[in-house]
């Protein structure tokens, strides 16, 4: 017998940590789960607060490559699940035929789709980085209940914020357009049109502020010329933490039906 593996990547302005009720969940199932989080990354995210890990210059382009590495390290083609820029990068590596299928939850866009509707973004007022780790920006505790936490209560915020928030590299954020003078994502580069790639869901939160529902449907519509599966679910009443709030296993538990559905089980007979 074999286990499928499963690799999850999180976002920018979260720990991996905010995995950790899916990383139970889909080892339950029989999945062999990795979460393998980002090059130096802090084990725990109170010590990301004190040292982030990551390097300061960490990019897009160099965080994609890390991933890929590590995708391409496996006997079989993982499933692919990410959050936010990890759904970005899922797709990516999906589109280039590194997985064996992939789920993007709430993920920022590639291909040209715009981030917002041209409204000022509301961490466009942040202060200009972090005192003390130059080349970081952490995201402040009233811009994550604003944008990342707006679909729970505010006690639940603060506790997730607590929990899970970390501070992410300016170059990335500059890469993803989530920085205060970017003009948008870069233009990264996702195969929307290949139809031999694995199946594809994108998960929107209606609620969502940072990567709002119509963007995630804009970019569904862009998979329109591949004949792969491509699936598109989206939740009422949900914000951008609804990967690790507490209703993630609502969403956790569609994307493990979602995929025994598409005949990615958990294990699989030896050939």
């Amino acid at each position: 017998m074999k286990q499928t593996p499963v690799v999850l990547i999180h976002g920018a302005w979260f720990h991996l940590s905010s995995w950790e009720g899916w990383a139970e969940r889909f080892t339950s199932y029989g999945y062999a789960v990795c979460v393998p989080g980002w090059p130096g990354e802090a084990p725990t995210a109170d010590r990301a607060r004190r040292d982030p890990g990551p390097p300061s210059d960490l990019g897009l382009a160099a965080l994609t490559a890390h991933y890929e590495e590590i995708v391409r390290s496996f006997d079989h083609p993982p499933v692919l699940i990410g959050h936010s820029a990890g759904g970005l990068i899922a797709q990516h590596l999906l589109g280039a035929g590194l997985g064996r299928a992939a789920v993007a939850l709430a993920p920022l866009p590639a291909g040209g789709v715009p981030l917002d509707d041209g409204r000022p973004r509301p961490w466009s007022l942040m202060p200009a980085g972090s005192p003390r780790h130059p080349g970081f920006e952490p995201l402040p505790r009233t811009c994550f209940r604003h944008v990342v936490a707006n679909a729970v209560g505010a006690e639940e915020a603060a506790k997730l914020f607590d929990r899970y928030a970390v501070p992410a590299p300016r170059r990335l954020l500059a890469d993803l357009g989530l920085d205060r003078t970017a003009a948008g994502p870069a233009d990264t580069v996702v195969d929307t049109a290949n139809s031999a790639r694995g199946p594809l869901l994108l998960v929107s939160g209606q609620e969502d502020r940072m990567v709002p529902d119509v963007v995630t449907r804009s970019v569904y519509k862009r998979y329109g010329d591949s004949s792969a599966v491509t699936d598109l679910k989206q939740f009422a009443d949900r914000g951008h933490s609804l990967v690790f709030d507490s209703g993630w296993r609502l969403v956790a538990d569609h994307v493990l039906a979602w995929l025994a559905a598409n005949g990615v089980e958990a294990v699989a007979a030896q050939d």
